[in-house]
């Protein structure tokens, strides 16, 4: 088992699952974090940390999409390790349905 990131995270981007995060597997991409998911211990810290609830186990139902891009641009964006402050719209888009096709981009973020 491993936890991914899904779409409640676009353009929310809170990074209090980083700070919690005992083996630093979360990379950032421009408009959301993931998870890689060799990297990732199943401790579960970060679930409860996710203010968007966007952080799951991959044992739920129909995640299968959200592990593979996980895994796909936990290897193409950058790590990061620190809590940042989240977009000035973030909660704005808390809660905010089809965020993938409206808002998803594959270009990095920052990183550390």
């Amino acid at each position: 088992m491993t936890y991914v990131v899904t779409e409640a995270c676009i353009k929310c981007k809170y990074t209090d699952c980083v700070e919690v995060c005992p083996v630093d597997c979360f990379y950032e991409g421009e408009n959301m974090l993931v998870i890689n998911p060799s990297e990732c211990i199943d401790c579960g810290v970060c679930e409860p940390e996710c203010p968007a609830e966007a952080i799951l186990p991959d044992t739920e139902d129909n995640l299968e999409k959200w592990l593979e891009l996980n895994t796909k641009f936990s290897a193409e964006w950058p790590n990061i390790t620190s809590q940042k402050e989240p977009p000035a719209d973030a909660d704005e888009h808390k809660g905010e349905e089809e965020k993938f096709d409206k808002y998803f981009t594959p270009e990095p973020g920052e990183g550390d």
